[in-house]
């Protein structure tokens, strides 16, 4: 990983067509902007983890309602 020191106003140039610019520093936060083809996607990270976490919950869940469907077939069988 690079680590740059950079002030308010500076650049970062990414390959030929990428250009990262602090935009203002203010106490815990920097604010950036990033100037990319269209065709480069630019996420945020975190933002990218929790659609991922929330995913894996949902799916999990869904596993959990299967597995209570299957009980409740077996409950109702033994019933007949």
């Amino acid at each position: 990983m690079l680590v740059l020191s950079r002030k308010v106003g500076d650049q970062i140039l990414i390959g030929d067509d990428i250009i990262i610019k602090v935009i203002s520093i203010e106490k815990d936060s920097v604010k950036l902007g990033i100037d990319a083809p269209k065709n480069i996607k630019v996420l945020r990270y975190e933002l990218l983890q929790e659609v991922k976490n929330e995913n894996v919950e949902a799916l999990q869940g869904k596993d959990r309602l299967s597995k209570i469907k299957d009980l409740k077939e077996i409950l109702s069988d033994g019933q007949r």
